[in-house]
């Protein structure tokens, strides 16, 4: 179905709006839980290096470790959602990795500290990229950009909201015996079970099960969902075998490696450099000045995807925003003054959390079924690799080139190619279903 008819059917609109309101702020909450338990061990570098007695190198080998467990067990974890519902698996993902995080304030060296964030990758994996397949259960193609920009509010809402919040929790040290990194796992690990938990009870699968929408918009959106996927399937690879090796899967697995590494190399430092240029140690006022780059990508967000949805230039609009994100992770090192290196983070935050779900339109745009349930877990398996590479590849940099900021700029060369890269894209990799209208480039 394209554009035109989705815009003129008014059962359809109105079920899409219903879907929008209904799912989108829950999947949003569960995406700021996933976040924070993946992000929150960068408020705790300090003190929680200084109390375990980990190194630089360890930290950095741990942040990163999360994303091997992630990488191993994605596309099984997503294979496994495709068959038994979203309602059941995310609520599992949900409940396992809050427990393991929480389980993360009674870390008392390397060894725990690896298996930890190990065991937390295993049991998140599978959350992400079954959220973008359930997204295709509910969003027609050309609504389903602004969907999932929706949805990736929930990063900058992880760090608007968390920030604030683990510096608060941080400030707890000696209550109850505990610390405060201690109190910040156990807080923010439990409250992902109880999300969890409630998925079971507020998710529902597919449209034709949504009681919440009338019999005529059920048949809207199944009906165009249905043709839109049957004008996919002539694409599509046809197992998840192929899909698995297809070459415009494993193109765009690697630009997403390299999107993730520049995302996760700024996300478990960025409290940090913003505590240096405060000149102060990181807590409340700590976490709410680093909560400001968070803002301004919450905005872009919700701008960038709608652009590139409503003029169908999606390679474009994807590596502009890419070379302005390299620009402002390079600048936030090259300047001297803190006013102005917070404002090249905010530019920085922005581009690399907008431009994921304009990149996701390309995969989405000619995979179908089981084959979309495994290059969507796939891509985010190659994404989650970018995650582990991302702080031991700052760390490697620095030591090699004698300097705190040799880092910054390696992740900013790292974003610079994978603009390149999505500048260069050709075929259909970079093309609407046939459904849709003409791609523009």
């Amino acid at each position: 179905m394209n554009q035109h008819a989705v815009g003129s059917h008014p059962d359809l609109r109105a079920a899409i709006r219903q879907a929008t309101r209904r799912l989108l702020p829950f999947l949003l909450l569960m995406y700021v839980m996933a976040f924070l338990d993946r992000a929150n061990i960068g408020f705790a570098k300090a003190q929680f290096q200084a109390d375990v007695g980990i190194s630089d190198a360890a930290y950095a080998f741990g942040a990163g470790v999360f994303f091997i467990g992630y990488a191993l067990v994605e596309v099984p974890s997503n294979l496994i959602m495709q068959k038994v519902g979203a309602r059941i698996w995310m609520c599992r993902i949900m409940v396992t990795w809050g427990l393991i995080s929480a389980a993360m304030a009674f870390v008392k060296g390397e060894t725990s500290f690896y298996a930890l964030r190990f065991l937390l990758g295993v049991a998140e994996a599978g959350f992400f990229p079954g959220v973008i397949l359930y997204l295709t259960y509910w969003f027609p193609q050309q609504t389903r950009g602004k969907a999932l920009g929706l949805f990736y509010f929930g990063a900058p809402i992880a760090f608007i909201v968390g920030s604030p919040l683990s510096g608060l929790l941080l400030e707890l040290h000696g209550v109850n015996g505990l610390v405060g990194w201690q109190w910040m796992f156990l807080v923010e690990g439990l409250l992902a079970t109880v999300v969890g938990v409630a998925a079971l009870i507020y998710l529902v699968d597919r449209p034709r099960d949504a009681k919440w929408l009338t019999a005529p918009q059920r048949d809207a959106l199944v009906a165009a969902l249905e043709a839109e996927d049957q004008a996919k399937r002539a694409h599509s690879p046809g197992t998840v075998l192929q899909a698995l090796f297809n070459g415009r899967v494993l193109y765009l697995c690697a630009i997403y490696l390299l999107i993730q590494a520049s995302v996760y190399g700024v996300v478990f430092y960025l409290p940090t450099q913003v505590a240096g240029l405060m000149g102060r140690k990181i807590g409340f006022t700590v976490g709410l000045v680093a909560a400001i780059p968070w803002l301004c990508s919450a905005l872009a967000a919700y701008v960038v995807p709608g652009y590139a949805d409503r003029h169908r230039r999606h390679r474009m609009v994807a590596a502009v925003t890419l070379f302005i994100s390299a620009a402002g992770i390079a600048a936030s090192v090259a300047v001297s003054q803190p006013i102005v290196a917070l404002i090249a983070l905010c530019f920085a935050a922005a581009g690399f959390i907008s431009v994921q779900p304009v990149f996701w339109h390309f995969p989405a745009a000619f995979v179908s079924g089981a084959a979309a349930a495994a290059s969507f877990g796939l891509i985010n398996s190659f994404g989650a690799v970018g995650g582990f590479i991302a702080p031991n590849l700052k760390h490697a940099a620095e030591v090699a080139f004698h300097s705190p900021a040799a880092g910054l700029y390696t992740l900013a060369a790292t974003t610079v190619l994978a603009g390149v890269m999505i500048a260069f894209m050709g075929g259909r990799t970079t093309q609407n279903a046939p459904s849709a209208p003409p791609y523009r480039a």
